[in-house]
């Protein structure tokens, strides 16, 4: 009894104290984060000690135990969370699945490139036990993680292994129904977790839950930073400025031909941070991807300002394994010819434009995005140096030996 009245009188006193959460892009998907911004601080232990007070509403992450009741055992998750010493993590996932994660995370099974950088990112690659056969071939860019065994391919994971290798997580692409599959044959004491680290209004939202879940909040607030920077201070601030009507109109590619990136897709995203307008953002997606089939003679009807194809990163065609540009450019020039093409604008002025998928659908994206910006406003970003930016990713946060000037196929034609 007097604990409580202590309790209450220190909640009090918060409470004369407490100010609204801070507004903030996006809300980290981690139960404990009661006031719903982006980060868990003592803020989030004082917004939970009002709910239980009532003098604040109950918010979907305030249950920190994630057990459908708000007391003071969501106070104490909240601060070990604070502390890096939770027993466990509950998190939604890009999937919007809700995951409880056994902490601490010591063996990690990850079946996407895009989730093997990120755990790059955050400092956790020496608990990697097992990897998808994408992360085995691209030796070149995980010269440590390729020789891990394999868990088969992405889509179709080898089940019997990832048993056999005993994780304690599962990191999986962002569909709903690959978690799911993946979470019904497993045994419940691994965690299957779903990513989409490769679309840039999510990024570091993904970046700081897995900082979180994996122990490293640190490096992980440091690249969120860094990535900020480049997509905010660098690219949308100089773009703000364009009228809707002097914007670039662009089709954006995916890998398979007359297939285009729409509203909430990676490529779609890079597009209009850079100041594009992405011809096919409202057209209807066919999976579960937002990815849209186009009708030919619609793109040739629409006639872009721009076209950026999307390549998938394979041996003798781009990627870090390669050196020799001449493969993409012979991939341009099939692309150029296409029947009807000729007529358009893009291809007319010589604006048809090839990058690498791993620049565009990675946690590498800004640096799609800022080749973008170069292609669509060459005088208004006639001083960014992409090539400078990817550099310092891959030396500063994927710490990798590997010189650009030297090494690298990525984009065709390059920009100067």
């Amino acid at each position: 009894m007097i604990m409580n009245r202590i309790l209450a009188g220190v909640a009090l006193c918060l409470l004369l104290l407490a100010l609204p959460a801070a507004a903030s892009d996006y809300t980290l998907g981690i139960f404990g984060n009661a006031n719903e911004d982006d980060t868990i601080n003592m803020q989030d232990v004082t917004y939970t000690e009002l709910i239980i007070l009532e003098y604040r509403d109950r918010t979907e992450l305030s249950d920190a135990k994630y057990d459908d009741r708000i007391n003071m055992q969501d106070v104490t998750q909240i601060e070990l969370i604070i502390l890096s010493r939770e027993k466990e993590l509950t998190v939604i996932d890009s999937a919007d699945r809700t995951v409880t994660v056994k902490k601490p995370v010591e063996r990690i099974v990850v079946l996407t490139y895009p989730d093997a950088e990120a755990i790059k990112i955050v400092k956790a690659e020496e608990r990697v036990v097992g990897v998808s056969s994408d992360i085995k071939r691209r030796n070149t860019f995980f010269p440590e993680l390729s020789k891990l065994p394999s868990a088969g391919v992405t889509s179709n994971p080898d089940l019997e292994r990832i048993i056999e290798l005993n994780p304690d997580i599962v990191c999986t692409c962002k569909l709903k129904s690959m978690g799911a599959n993946l979470e019904d044959k497993l045994p419940d004491t691994i965690a299957v977790t779903c990513w989409d680290m490769g679309r840039l209004e999510v990024m570091t939202k993904n970046i700081q839950m897995l900082g979180y879940i994996l122990g490293n909040t640190e490096d992980a607030r440091e690249f969120c930073t860094f990535y900020q920077e480049y997509i905010d201070e660098m690219i949308r601030e100089r773009v703000s400025d364009i009228s809707e009507s002097d914007r670039e109109r662009v089709y954006i590619e995916y890998c398979e031909d007359y297939r285009a990136f729409a509203t909430g897709s990676s490529g779609h995203e890079i597009c209009v941070a850079a100041g594009g307008v992405n011809i096919a953002a409202d057209l209807p997606c066919f999976s579960e991807k937002p990815i849209a089939e186009v009708d030919q003679e619609w793109l040739i009807e629409e006639n872009p300002d721009v076209i950026v194809k999307t390549v998938r990163c394979k041996s003798g065609l781009c990627g870090y394994g390669e050196d020799d540009p001449e493969a993409m450019r012979q991939e341009r020039e099939r692309i150029m010819s296409r029947s009807g093409w000729d007529g358009m604008t893009a291809v007319a002025e010589n604006r048809t434009h090839l990058i690498d998928m791993d620049l565009v659908g990675s946690t590498a994206n800004f640096v799609g995005a800022t080749y973008m910006a170069k292609w669509l406003y060459p005088d208004l970003f006639e001083d960014l140096d992409p090539e400078a930016f990817h550099q310092e990713y891959l030396t500063r946060f994927q710490r990798l030996d590997y010189d650009l000037d030297e090494h690298g196929v990525f984009v065709c034609p390059g920009v100067s």
